[in-house]
Parts: structure tokens; C-alpha cells; sequence
């Protein structure tokens, strides 16, 4: 049977569920909040009651269970991402998977294989690849309006508090037996996601060899080598002593640079600077969730595979490869 509309189950409603994503789970054509979990008895209800969704539990699998749902979010620290998702595919309900994907490599390739053995669908939460200024530096590529591309680069610097990663109550993403490394598996996923959507496939990974006392939330930096010959730089740093956030592409006839988190391109060519200024929409993630929801009722291709994603893993493990083994 071909389902008519797409109705959800989020397991961890919590900050990042509250507004990037949770409300678009309601507010797309075709899509129902249905159930949602967490172990938290008091903060599920309260949830469940300010977004009007009657089915609240404090038990994952009660949820995945539930046969009024047949999609199902996974919005918890990645610790959990792969065992969710495996009891999602094995129960038939297909899956928006919170990035990062998984904890590594393995877990990828387990979660791959599990995908390529069933018919569920299972879509990564790489967002901004459906959020209008990113979409709009693709266009300007594609367009050839500074050339061929020779390479591009990263630099995040931030401070010690860190204010571009997501606030939560515990503060799980400097451990990385839950969050897979520091804050560099936090936010480099989205990062590195669009340098691979916007350059394509991957022929060689480098990490950069740091000082051996740095730790793993601290500093991270490496290379990538793209099959069109393009260089990618990128470098991140969460105890600088100053902030930035810039991605600079590199063209015969001019640059294309922005923010992760700002709201600007500016498009530089022949010495002239023009800039284009953009407004998030209130929920980040709601362009991508639609996209999700076209996906799973099959009109649509998928907007971010688990394939795509896995890459994006592998090159993270790559680049903390030498810190985080002193973590283990």
C-alpha cells in the first residue's frame, strides 16, 4: 500500500527538536506529528502538549512499534543513532536520521548494508543543503559566473563557549563516546556535506598533523582532494581567541564567499563585490523535511542518502583520526 501522507514519531524531543525541526514535522502538506519520545517523563509531556500531539512515551521501541506511525526521527546524540535506526528498518518505518549519521565508519557501513537489505528509506538530517543561501551558492557555481573552481576553504575559529554549537542539558558532544569526537562532529558534518554536494566525488583525504597535546575539541584540520581537481582546506577551532565563520571558493575569475551561520554571499568578480543577503526560514529544517516527506510518498528522489552521509563520516574519521585515538 502506498501511504498518502507521512506520519511521524520523533524519539528525543529536545532542543534541537523544540524549533529547527519538530513543528515542520506538522506544518509540511502531508505530514502528521503523530508520537513523540523521551525519557524524561515531565519534559515529553510538556512537549507533546505545546505542539498538540496526543501519543507521548518515555520508551523508543513503544514508538517504533506504534502502527499508527510509519516514519520516525531520530533526534538523539549519536551514541544511539544506529541502534534507533536499525529498530526503525526492522520494523518497516522509514527514517530522518539526525547527523552526525552515526559514531564512525563502522557504524556507517553496518547501517548501509542494513539500508541496501530492506525497502525502508532512511534520509540524513543535512539541512542546509535545502536552506535558500546554500542553494544559491550552488546556483552561482553551476552557473560558471567565476570560473573553474581551483578550491576552497574553511576556517571556525570560536571561543571557548563555544556560541555556534547547540545548547543542550547535558553537554554530551565533548564526549566522544556519545557525540563521536568534540565539537568538530557537531558542526563540520553540515560543512563538509556541502563541500561534497557542491564538488562531488572524494579521491583523497588528508588530515593535517597537529600538536600531539591538542585535544579533539579543541582543533581540527584537514585536506580534501576532489575527482575535478578541485582543493578543499579546512580548519576548525573551539578554544580560539577570536571567532570566525567563512567559507571562501576559490575561481579563475573570482571568489564566492560566506557564513555558515550568517545570512550573506558576497560574489566578487572583476574587482566589483556584489552581495546577496537571505532569511532563514523560523524552522532551519523544515525545506529539507519537506523534501523528506515528497521522498517517502515516492515523488521525489532522496535528498541526502545514508551513502552520502557515510563519505562525510569517513572523512571526519580521517581528520580527528590521531586525537581521538588518545580518547578511546
Amino acid at each position: 500500500m502506498i501511504n498518502k501522507s507521512v506520519n511521524w514519531g520523533i524519539i528525543g524531543c529536545g532542543d534541537v527538536a523544540e524549533v529547527k525541526s519538530g513543528p515542520a514535522f506538522y506544518k509540511v502538506d502531508n505530514s502528521n506529528l503523530v508520537g513523540v519520545m523521551r525519557r524524561n517523563k515531565d519534559k515529553v509531556q510538556d512537549f507533546a502538549k505545546r505542539h498538540g500531539v496526543s501519543n507521548w512515551t518515555t520508551n523508543a521501541t513503544s514508538l517504533i512499534e506504534n502502527q499508527d506511525i510509519n516514519a520516525v526521527y531520530i533526534a538523539t546524540p549519536p551514541s544511539s543513532h544506529l541502534e534507533y535506526a536499525l529498530q526503525c528498518i526492522k520494523a518497516g518505518k522509514n527514517v530522518y536520521l539526525e547527523k552526525p549519521m552515526v559514531l564512525n565508519s563502522h557504524e556507517a557501513d553496518v547501517l548501509l548494508s542494513a539500508v541496501k537489505s530492506s525497502n525502508t528509506k532512511v534520509t540524513v538530517a543535512h539541512y542546509r543543503r535545502a536552506l535558500p543561501v546554500f542553494l544559491k551558492v550552488k546556483y552561482l557555481l553551476d552557473s560558471n559566473l567565476i570560473g573553474k573552481i581551483s578550491s576552497a576553504k574553511i576556517v571556525i575559529k570560536q571561543k571557548e563557549n563555544a556560541s555556534l554549537i547547540a545548547k543542550s542539558d547535558e553537554n554530551w558532544r565533548t564526549n566522544p563516546k556519545i557525540s563521536g569526537g568534540g565539537y568538530f562532529h557537531d558542526i563540520a558534518p553540515h560543512q563538509i556535506d556541502l563541500m561534497c554536494y557542491y564538488f562531488g566525488e572524494v579521491s583523497e583525504i588528508t588530515k593535517d598533523d597537529l600538536k600531539d597535546d591538542l585535544d579533539s575539541n579543541q582543533e581540527v584540520s584537514g585536506s580534501l582532494l576532489f575527482k575535478n581537481d578541485v582543493r578543499f582546506t579546512g580548519s576548525w577551532n573551539f578554544n580560539a581567541s577570536e571567532e570566525k565563520d567563512n567559507c571562501t571558493i576559490y575561481g579563475e575569475k573570482g571568489t564566492i564567499s560566506f557564513s555558515f551561520y550568517g545570512d550573506e554571499i558576497i560574489l566578487t568578480k572583476d574587482g566589483k563585490k556584489e552581495q546577496f543577503l537571505f532569511t532563514n526560514p523560523k524552522h532551519v529544517q523544515q525545506p529539507m523535511i519537506k523534501k523528506t516527506v515528497s521522498y517517502f510518498l515516492g515523488k521525489s528522489q532522496n535528498p541526502c542518502t545514508v551513502n552520502e552521509a557515510a563519505i562525510v563520516t569517513q572523512i571526519m574519521d580521517v581528520f580527528s583520526e590521531s586525537k581521538l585515538k588518545t580518547k578511546q
